[in-house]
């Protein structure tokens, strides 16, 4: 995926376009005491910051490192839209850090383009291939391995019951028809029907791509990104069905100026019972939990309603999952730690007090929730799988797809302008 090699001018381009100068970097790569002790250092950046996932992933460096005495992790944890500026801005140095988190796709192709990234195939070879493929997908570039997956998931409706209840919806809906019915049942009800983190834009996008592939069907989305044409009649459609939930004002009050994991965000209004539903991936329930109260039993999950009429189906997934890649030659300790990471142990670990879906098939047996259980029933009978469009495509037309669609919430661009300016960003990437 993604275009041929991005020039280190492009880079510094979307540094720029990013707000971050050459003076926000700092410097990373492994560090070794050589001459004393001969302790080697490893930078380990992810944006685990929520709870349970910060306090499990600290304990699990430190268990790493009472495995091997001469090895010490040094974690750096940003909130994802921080974490994607300043790796922006650090791929323009042309230094990453040693162990680094990835979504895989466009993003890293442009990295391993840039001859940034370490080639995994061969040193991961051993124990990566028991891994399941769909959660290796994202990191294979022309068959080679250039990331590990820790996560695997997709993103769909987390929503209240006990408010659906209220609002007389006796099950979710299927059909974007019935959805856009739903919305109008809970306001009726003097429910908020959706949660919306407007400030970070990646969330709204979730919207937009979804109803692209409902009525374009998921190949679509990457065919037009490889014919640089976003115009066709099914991208507007699914700008003008946005529009019309965005009509029927379901978000919450201040939704445009709300954060994602903040007290006052998207996820504690549903945490907190103050919305009836979010559209975001399998990670939910946890920050919903984190950075609210949680709902306990009353939270439910199900799948993106098809389109009538459109070419997509319900079956066809958008998502992904988290991984690890590793700087260009980074020390044979980051290769350990992403045998460490993607071990059986560590994986049902994971699953047990994170609530991620397991990418090593023998951890599947430590899945309690029900929901949890429902998010890997929907992606095992997946016909299609899209990754998340701000990292299946270069970066500056992710962005622009982010950018372009917050106009389209926020009532500042239309349906076709929308389409426009993807089609112009993605013509201008080289």
């Amino acid at each position: 995926m993604g275009d041929p090699a991005l020039s280190r001018r492009g880079f510094l381009a979307a540094s720029a376009a990013a707000g971050l100068g050459m003076t926000a970097l700092t410097a990373c790569g492994g560090d070794s005491d050589g001459g004393s002790s001969g302790t080697t250092t490893i930078e380990w950046w992810n944006i685990s910051t929520t709870e349970p996932s910060k306090t499990v992933w600290a304990a699990l460096a430190r268990k790493f490192e009472a495995q091997n005495p001469k090895v010490k992790i040094k974690i750096v944890q940003m909130e994802n839209d921080a974490y994607k500026s300043k790796m922006t801005a650090l791929t323009a140095s042309g230094k990453l850090p040693d162990i680094f988190h990835t979504w895989g796709g466009g993003v890293l192709k442009q990295q391993v383009d840039a001859g940034l990234v370490e080639n995994l195939t061969d040193s991961t070879k051993p124990w990566g291939e028991a891994l399941l493929p769909v959660a290796k997908e994202p990191y294979l570039i022309d068959d080679q391995v250039y990331g590990i997956p820790f996560d695997i998931g997709m993103i769909g409706f987390w929503y209240n019951k006990a408010l659906f209840e209220k609002a007389g919806i006796a099950e979710p809906p299927t059909t974007w028809d019935g959805f856009l019915d739903a919305v109008r049942k809970l306001k009726a009800a003097e429910v908020t029907p959706l949660a919306l983190a407007g400030k970070e834009k990646w969330p709204g996008m979730y919207y937009w791509a979804y109803l692209a592939m409902r009525t374009a069907g998921a190949e679509a989305l990457q065919k037009a990104y490889d014919d640089k044409d976003f115009t066709g009649a099914p991208f507007v459609q699914a700008g003008d069905h946005l529009k019309e939930l965005v009509g029927l004002q379901p978000f919450q009050k201040g939704f445009l100026g709300a954060a994602y994991s903040t007290p006052t965000g998207q996820a504690a209004t549903v945490g907190n019972g103050k919305a009836a539903m979010e559209l975001m991936g399998q990670w939910a329930p946890t920050v919903q939990a984190d950075a609210g109260k949680g709902l306990g039993k009353d939270l439910g999950f199900f799948p993106f309603p098809a389109v009538e009429g459109g070419a997509g189906a319900i079956t066809e997934v958008f998502g992904g999952g988290g991984g690890h890649a590793l700087r260009r030659g980074a020390p044979q300790e980051a290769v350990d730690f992403l045998k460490f990471f993607a071990s059986e142990a560590t994986d049902l670990e994971l699953v047990k007090k994170t609530g991620v879906l397991p990418v090593v098939p023998a951890a599947e047996r430590a899945i309690a929730d029900p929901n949890i259980k429902a998010v890997q029933a929907q992606l095992k009978a997946a016909t299609g799988f899209q990754l998340y469009l701000d990292q299946a495509y270069a970066p500056a037309v992710g962005q622009e797809v982010n950018d372009s669609v917050a106009a389209l919430i926020a009532g500042s661009k239309s349906p076709g302008q929308v389409a426009q300016s993807i089609t112009k960003t993605a013509k201008e990437e080289q």
